[in-house]
């Protein structure tokens, strides 16, 4: 069952600005390390920071909260899979919203599905629960990341 669906869109020559004005202010206040190691390494960084932005923003709507109630930026981190596809964990408050939304008995998987076309990076996250017996209907995560998401 879906819990929740959150989109987003960001201007990747305005994260640039910001990242250019702010620096490591900026990184270290929104941008986990791990994020902030994978934007570093690529040709764009700014486009990589811009699609995460968005991704958080999208994350913390289909939480059905926005970044308020405690939820900090860093509670919700882009990380990508060995194949690429990117994957939103949640820690903090996010987490503990998470939680609060998924019924007794369920795990909840966040979906993230991330673009750009410069300027614009978008980013659209569903949120989704599913009864433990449905966990088999998952086969694009093998089973260790399906524990670390759930």
């Amino acid at each position: 069952m879906i819990l929740g669906i959150g989109t987003d869109i960001a201007n990747i020559e305005r994260i640039e600005r910001t990242l250019e004005r702010f620096g490591d202010r900026f990184r270290n206040r929104v941008f986990t390390d791990l994020e902030q190691a994978r934007a570093e390494r690529m040709p764009e960084p700014a486009a990589v920071y811009a699609k995460r932005w968005a991704a958080k923003e999208a994350c913390s709507k289909a939480l059905g909260t926005g970044l308020r109630m405690g939820i900090a930026w860093k509670d919700m981190a882009v990380r990508n899979l060995p194949s690429g596809q990117p994957v939103v964990e949640v820690t903090g408050w996010a987490r503990e919203r998470l939680d609060q939304m998924t019924p007794e008995g369920y795990g909840a998987t966040i979906h993230v599905t991330l673009t750009d076309d410069h300027p614009w990076a978008q980013a659209m996250v569903v949120i989704e629960a599913l009864h433990p017996e449905e966990e088999e209907l998952r086969p694009h995560l093998g089973r260790r990341e399906r524990r670390k998401l759930s």
